[in-house]
């Protein structure tokens, strides 16, 4: 026999002896420990009192899964909770249940993962347990396909496991939308400001203990088992139905239901689930998704939560405030069908709007209700005391049925006034795109002045938006010239923004007499305009000699929204122009202040503009008159004869001619547009630098009816009323009673 032959045999006789000499050893090490408690199934069977449930288990099949290794918790309802059970569901015995039931009862009492009482109200984070913020677990019941009548054809549907955000998938395959339990433990309530009284909103005849799993009590907590652990309770818990199917099966809301059913769902064919389903049943029916409108907060069917982290749905769920059918309906006819003849006619996002107005992506709290926003970010005003008729937890979520619609700010604003009336449907488009101006006009806690043209004013003023370019659009009335895009929709948004006026007192709800005010929000100021005799206009309309008549107006509940005829423009000219017009009228006083101006090293007579002066930027001027003028000859400050005040307009002088220029630079106030309104104060910088190139500054006093300048000096120079306030681009001209005076 060969020497390799012989090694082999020798290793394989050697390796027999090894195993026969070992096998004893290596049984006793990997035996089953003697003080290992017994898995679940086992348990329950020795402790006498879950004869029912240990059926059940049966039953379903799910004895072999609980009488081995594994990692569960059970919440285990004992024989006298099913005898309450069966009872309350008029079933003769255990045997009278089915192998669906068995299935439901069991596998709704499985949560994945062991966890004793302590850490129920801990959340498993993707970094780690997050102590007492959990008060859900994901269990092993889901409900998976269904057949459902659609459009009268009866389709195997889905539901959307994930929510359909624009960018997502409604439905990821592999993920079976299994169902939360909800539990109520002290160690989450206390450490999160709960108590009895949210426990109880929900449960109202039940017994707050300090560890309710929806409305049973634990009886028995942290039995340990071989598998996991097994909490006893006093009540027997069906799956829960999710707020999707919460619409479906109560009929009192089924006009709200009808809203999402034919506006904002959709069922989407979906090759995955086809497969799944095709394989399991052996059936050839397709499978449709049931997905949600992305641009809602969530999918009402997802009984996952946002899914950014693994088990976010350990630590929050969504909520609904749907209001009953009677409500809704007079919300519809008073509200959403004030200028619609039927729902069908209202643009997509009325409905989208409306929905989202009554989620809320978290669990509203009932006694916390107050420190939740709904999708809208606005306030719940919903009176959880008076105004909700019941109050559930779902498997995914909190539902209040209420009898009051949420009064969102976009149903009862000035912005209502556009936005739920089809002639104004450009306006509504320029306000919802990203302007900000939806925000501001619909803030239902601030007043507002809204100057609303309709869709046919501003196409009459050449303004369009191209549906197939999605562009906004303006053509120029005088010469027809176009542009398109960025520089259309800037226009559009400066001249819309001057429509919009705080009127914290209702400042304009008399436009008989005149006055002025800026437009815009507070944190944005926009340009000032002026009304008269019920006429309004602003510095584009001055320069084209028209002005905006009122045609109509709506009162909402944040202020006035006045329909006109015409646009409040702006100006497009250099505000050197506008100071010419004003020093051209006669006996002016404007004059000597223009005669220096125009002759000027900043001037350019042509186009009327200022060297520093930039259109489109907002400025204040500060004119003195010709007798300030004069008075600053006098001093020595203006170039001309010291004596009789005889203003020189035209030195030829290089230093005087730089004396000028410094004295009107000092005359602008820069990036501040100031008024007698009380809006502003305080330093303001000018156009003139100092003699090493640094800023100089105007002190600035304003109230109603007051406007004082406080030049470096500490000298006040007072405005004189009945010749200020005139406007030009973004800018207004003052004309005051003595002349600013710069010192070092």
């Amino acid at each position: 026999m060969n020497r390799p032959l012989l090694t082999h045999i020798l290793f394989l006789c050697c390796a027999i002896v090894i195993a026969s000499c070992s096998s004893k050893e290596f049984d006793e090490y990997y035996a089953r420990p003697d003080d290992l408690e017994e898995p679940i199934y086992q348990q329950l069977e020795a402790r006498g009192n879950f004869t029912v449930l240990t059926q059940l288990i049966e039953k379903a099949n799910y004895k072999d899964i609980l009488g081995k290794a594994g990692y569960w918790t059970m919440i285990a309802p004992n024989d006298e909770a099913f005898e309450r059970f069966f009872q309350e569901q008029g079933i003769a015995n255990v045997s009278a249940i089915d192998s669906v039931l068995a299935n439901k009862i069991v596998r709704y009492a499985l949560i994945y993962n062991a966890f004793r009482t302590e850490r129920l109200s801990d959340y498993q984070s993707n970094t780690g347990w997050e102590e007492d913020n959990a008060f859900r677990r994901r269990t092993a019941y889901y409900d998976g396909f269904e057949v459902k009548t659609v459009d009268g054809n009866e389709i195997v549907v889905a539901g959307s496991n994930r929510n359909n955000a624009p960018d997502g998938d409604p439905y990821i395959p592999g993920d079976n939308n299994n169902k939360y339990l909800t539990y109520f433990v002290d160690e989450y309530m206390t450490a999160n400001g709960l108590g009895a009284f949210d426990y109880n909103y929900f449960f109202p005849g039940q017994s707050y203990t300090g560890f309710n799993v929806l409305s049973s009590s634990m009886v028995n907590a942290d039995i340990v088992a071989e598998n996991g652990i097994i909490h006893e309770v006093d009540e027997v818990s069906l799956p829960l139905i999710n707020l999707d199917q919460k619409l479906e099966t109560s009929s009192e809301y089924s006009l709200f239901r009808s809203i999402l059913e034919d506006n904002l769902v959709n069922y989407v064919f979906d090759q995955d689930a086809t497969t799944t389903y095709q394989n399991f049943t052996r059936n050839t029916d397709q499978v449709y998704i049931k997905v949600y409108d992305p641009a809602l907060s969530f999918s009402p069917n997802n009984e996952n939560y946002l899914k950014e982290a693994d088990n976010d749905g350990q630590s929050d769920a969504y909520t609904m405030f749907v209001p009953e059918n009677s409500v809704l309906q007079s919300f519809i006819d008073e509200v959403l069908l004030k200028n619609y003849a039927s729902l069908d006619l209202l643009p997509k996002y009325v409905f989208e709007d409306f929905v989202n107005a009554h989620m809320v992506q978290n669990a509203v709290w009932p006694s916390l209700v107050e420190a939740y926003s709904n999708a809208l970010e606005e306030d719940i005003r919903i009176d959880l005391s008076t105004e909700v008729n019941e109050a559930q937890v779902l498997s995914n979520g909190f539902f209040y049925g209420t009898n009051k619609v949420q009064e969102s700010n976009l149903f009862f604003s000035v912005y209502t006034s556009a936005y739920l009336d089809p002639e104004f449907t450009l306006a509504t488009r320029l306000y919802n795109d990203g302007s900000g101006y939806r925000e501001i006009i619909s803030n239902i806690n601030s007043r507002y002045t809204l100057f609303l043209p309709s869709d046919d004013v501003l196409r009459d003023l050449g303004y369009d938006y191209n549906i197939n370019r999605e562009e906004w659009v303006y053509t120029n009335p005088a010469t027809g010239n176009t542009v398109a895009g960025t520089i259309a929709r800037s226009r559009l948004l400066r001249v819309l923004y001057n429509g919009i006026i705080p009127t914290p007192n209702d400042e304009l709800n008399d436009l008989s007499g005149s006055g002025i005010i800026r437009s815009g929000d507070f944190d944005l100021p926009g340009e000032y305009i002026k009304w008269e005799n019920n006429t309004v206009f602003a510095a584009g309309n001055e320069v084209l000699g028209n002005r905006v008549n009122i045609i109509g107006f709506e009162d909402q509940r944040n202020g006035r929204t006045y329909y006109i005829d015409n646009l409040l423009e702006f100006s497009e000219e250099a505000p050197g122009l506008d100071i010419m017009r004003l020093a051209e009228e006669p006996d002016s006083e404007y004059s000597n202040f223009y005669n220096y101006l125009e002759n000027s090293l900043l001037y350019d007579p042509a186009a009327g503009s200022i060297t520093g002066v930039e259109l489109g930027t907002s400025y204040t001027f500060v004119v003195p008159n010709n007798a300030a003028i004069e008075q600053a000859v006098r001093d020595g400050v203006l170039p001309g004869d010291s004596t009789t005040g005889i203003p020189d307009f035209n030195p030829s002088n290089g230093g005087q001619q730089d004396q000028v220029a410094d004295f009107i630079r000092y005359h602008i106030l820069a990036t501040r547009t100031a008024s007698d309104d009380g809006l502003i104060s305080g330093q303001i910088e000018t156009l003139r630098r100092d003699g090493i190139g640094e800023k100089t500054y105007i002190g600035l006093i304003t109230g109603p009816g007051e406007l004082s300048f406080v030049d470096s000096a500490g000298r006040i120079t007072d405005y004189i009323p009945s010749a200020s306030n005139n406007l030009a681009d973004r800018s207004l001209i003052h004309l005051v009673d003595n002349y600013l005076l710069y010192t070092e």
